[in-house]
């Protein structure tokens, strides 16, 4: 008998997932990003379940890409930081891959590149994020340099990253938007800006490719949920199991330092999951986790192996009994990963994405990978 946590991904989901985000912008191609390994849910494994419905898959790095490209996987992928170092060209090349360019030394390693065959480019314009891209006064340039070049590039985008689009306050995306859509309508560019809550909230930013990320998994990236986005289906079930149950009385610390002392007789049900797996030390008292689909609430300090959950309102809960962590119970609860996120002071993305190696994934009751 294996120690009971598993990562459950649902590829179903998934896929349904993605139809709902390409059905929302159904005159846009919807590429679906597959970087930090498909967000912790395997990416090799995703793009199998996603082929032949997206059209075109997105990764950080080059090394992501060569993982789907050894595994078989044929759709076009891009990538979104583009280049690390002019030597990779040869990669892009040979992989068929299309890439970013935000920087001026990756301009002028495209530039004096020669390929076989045009490249895929997406010309990334910093219109208020100020991470990557180039200012919009010297994208302009840019966009005729790459134009001027089409034996280097072939099919070219606009691309640019929204800093709040999740926000309910719109006026800082509004600005952003206008922005690009300025700069787009000067250069009578394609553009690629939408990603996960630009395609659930706002339709405006939609361009001729979306980019739907977390969204693909689930996860709600909006600050106040839509109907869009009330439609998503979770994709990973962090499912465990109840190990031991222990009786106490009144006034007994439970975990390390005993940051929750129990006030009255107390059933505590140790699950094995703890931050060694990447479930978040952050996790507060009263953290909810589902055993056997019921909502109960988590009960001092998140260890390494192990967390302890109050079990006193569920007597009937023992040894054996199935915890949920984040996801869906097999009696259908569903408890948010957004949700959890909010009790440890996070986002989604930082629990999906630290779940562990050491937490075995399962893909719809088997590995497909």
């Amino acid at each position: 008998m294996s120690r009971p946590l598993i990562a459950h991904i649902d590829l179903d989901a998934l896929r349904h997932n993605y139809r709902l985000a390409a059905g929302l912008a159904p005159d846009s191609l919807s590429v679906a990003v597959l970087k930090a390994d498909a967000y912790g849910h395997g990416a090799v494994s995703c793009a199998k379940a996603l082929a032949g419905l997206a059209p075109m898959f997105a990764v950080a790095a080059i090394e992501e890409a060569m993982a789907l490209r050894e595994a078989g996987i044929r759709e076009p992928i891009v990538l979104l930081e583009g280049i690390f170092s002019a030597d990779e060209l040869a990669l892009v090349e040979s992989l068929e891959l299309g890439m970013a360019i935000h920087s001026d030394w990756q301009l002028e390693a495209v530039l004096a590149w020669r390929p076989a065959r045009p490249v895929m480019t997406w010309l990334k314009v910093d219109s208020g994020m100020h991470r990557l891209g180039f200012s919009p006064d010297r994208a302009a340039a840019v966009w005729k340099a790459l134009k001027a070049a089409p034996e280097v590039v072939g099919d070219l985008h606009l691309m640019s990253h929204f800093a709040t689009a999740d926000s309910r306050d719109d006026r800082y995306f509004a600005q952003q938007r206008e922005i690009i859509m300025a700069l787009a309508e000067q250069l009578d560019a394609p553009l690629c800006v939408a990603n996960s809550p630009s395609i659930l909230a706002h339709v405006e930013a939609h361009g001729a490719i979306n980019r739907p990320g977390v969204m693909l998994y689930g996860s709600d990236p909006l600050e106040q949920a839509n109907d869009a986005s009330q439609q998503l289906s979770p994709v990973m079930t962090l499912r465990s199991e109840i190990i031991a149950v222990r009786e106490l009385g009144a006034g007994e610390p439970v975990g390390y330092g005993g940051r929750f002392v129990t006030s009255a007789p107390t059933r505590i049900g140790v699950v094995a999951c703890g931050y060694g797996d990447g479930y978040d030390r952050h996790a507060v008292d009263g953290t909810p986790v589902l055993v056997d689909g019921q909502r109960c609430r988590l009960a001092g300090k998140v260890s390494m192996d192990m967390m302890t959950v109050d079990l006193t309102d569920m007597p009937q809960a023992d040894i054996g009994s199935e915890v949920v962590l984040w996801g869906r119970s097999q009696a259908g609860t569903v408890l948010s990963v957004d949700e959890v996120a909010t009790y440890c002071d996070t986002i989604s993305y930082t629990l999906l994405t630290g779940v562990l190696p050491r937490v075995p994934r399962r893909y719809n009751g088997g590995h497909i990978d």
